[in-house]
């Protein structure tokens, strides 16, 4: 075995022996996290994206007008970003239980995740704009409802297996 084959081959054990937390490890956290309840109604949310060095690249806030009907809901999310640039994204999402499926313009596939105590974790792949080209990137999405009104998000950025940024956000009822 080659020094670069060998050098590869530990790379990749290293990556494949990462292991994320289980959404279940939240079980008995309080209050407990319903999307179809706190995603209700208009929220907003204040964030930011850091490149992987930890750089913040972009600021942003959103405006989140939400509605359900039994199972779908539907989250009309507006950014506007601190260069002045405007997004909007619109999810649907089905609840089955504590699991959810999400699907919006700019996902590709479908998003998945459960909830457990006070926290959701779904993954999802987004295709996103960059420099002209469209990548295809790994979200793996954390949130955690810390009271009644306030929500915190923390989603990890990567393309082939490696961290290419985090995108932070809080969340407020209105």
């Amino acid at each position: 075995m080659t020094w670069t084959t060998t050098v590869a081959a530990l790379a990749f054990v290293g990556l494949a022996g990462c292991t994320t937390v289980d959404v279940a490890e939240y079980r008995a956290e309080k209050p407990p996290l319903d999307l179809a309840q706190y995603f209700n109604g208009s929220i907003d949310g204040w964030g930011m994206f850091q490149d992987r060095s930890g750089k913040v690249v972009k600021r942003f806030h959103v405006r989140i007008d939400a509605k359900w009907q039994g199972n779908t809901g539907t989250l009309d999310e507006h950014f506007t970003y601190s260069d002045g640039e405007k997004q909007n994204r619109v999810w649907t999402l089905t609840k089955d239980g504590n699991r959810y499926r999400g699907t919006a313009a700019d996902v590709v596939g479908t998003a998945e995740g459960s909830t457990e105590g006070n926290a959701l974790h779904w993954r999802y792949v987004l295709a996103l704009p960059v420099d002209g080209k469209v990548w295809n990137v790994d979200m793996d999405d954390w949130m955690y409802l810390v009271d009644e009104g306030t929500l915190l998000n923390r989603t990890t950025m990567s393309k082939f297996g490696f961290r290419v940024g985090d995108v932070t956000l809080s969340f407020r009822k209105r």
